[in-house]
């Protein structure tokens, strides 16, 4: 299904039904991104029944996995890159939140970080321009566009904080910033990238060269594709969660702390 046709899937539901759920209901299992996709196509019984009615309906869907909820009987379907609820019969499609009324998490966010969850160990970091402060133990992974004010605002409150280490994966987006992939071969070309990533983020300040070296960024553009990375920044944690948005610094402090302690438990 191609990104347009996804969009429109989406625009339909969310003018059919926009609602918040509360529960009080654990989450169900998750598997990796792979399983889940091997998964959804092994639907048997009233799950693949499901996939075949929103396929009749929204033809060209590409349903990624459907799984019976904990809410009210409903179907829990990723397509499209966001979870929606179906019942049965596919009569009714709601969009929303699901929200635990006694912890006020946002159980639909939660588990769409799951589903979306990348393998850090996939990544190339080694095309990343690696950025470190203080003693650099906290470390995540953004994708971010030179010329995104975004991207900008978020460098600004990461130059605020210590004991981080920022992977950078350059991925100017041509339709919105086009000169921004000039800027990114610049950067990548100078001596010291990580000085000339902040210089321009921060200062508007562009290394002296003509930005003619070998880059890594048709490899990265095709490696944000292939994870779905349609905004900038987009950060990935350690823990593999997937965050979009340049995030203030409370929730970010809150991120690399709940990473970290994934981390550890895992270990």
């Amino acid at each position: 299904m191609n990104r347009l046709s996804s969009t429109l899937f989406l625009a339909v539901l969310g003018l059919a039904c926009s609602t918040v759920l509360l529960a009080q209901t654990k989450e169900p299992k998750i598997g990796s991104p792979a399983a889940v996709r091997a998964a959804a196509a092994a639907l048997t019984g009233e799950e693949a029944d499901v996939k075949r009615m929103l396929q009749e309906k929204f033809p060209g869907l590409e349903v990624v996995s459907i799984t019976k909820s904990p809410y009210f009987g409903l179907y829990e379907v990723f397509a499209g890159d966001q979870l929606v609820y179906t019942d049965a019969k596919v009569s009714y499609v709601i969009v929303g939140t699901v929200i635990d009324p006694n912890t006020r998490v946002n159980l639909t966010e939660e588990r769409l970080q799951a589903l979306k969850a990348i393998n850090v160990t996939d990544l190339p970091l080694d095309q990343a321009i690696k950025i470190v402060r203080g003693n650099g133990e906290r470390k995540f992974i953004v994708f971010s566009d030179a010329d995104c004010p975004y991207c900008k605002q978020f460098e600004k409150t990461a130059a605020g904080m210590d004991n981080t280490t920022a992977y950078v994966l350059l991925y100017p987006i041509d339709q919105l910033h086009p000169d921004a992939a000039r800027k990114s071969r610049m950067i990548w070309c100078a001596p010291d990238r990580p000085k000339a990533w902040l210089d321009f983020m921060l200062k508007g300040t562009l290394p002296g060269n003509d930005g003619s070296c070998d880059t890594p960024l048709p490899q990265l553009q095709a490696l944000a594709q292939k994870y779905r990375v349609v905004a900038t920044p987009t950060l990935v944690f350690m823990d593999g969660r997937v965050v979009p948005g340049a995030l203030p610094r409370e929730r970010l402090e809150k991120e690399l702390a709940r990473s970290d302690a994934a981390k550890t438990a895992k270990n």
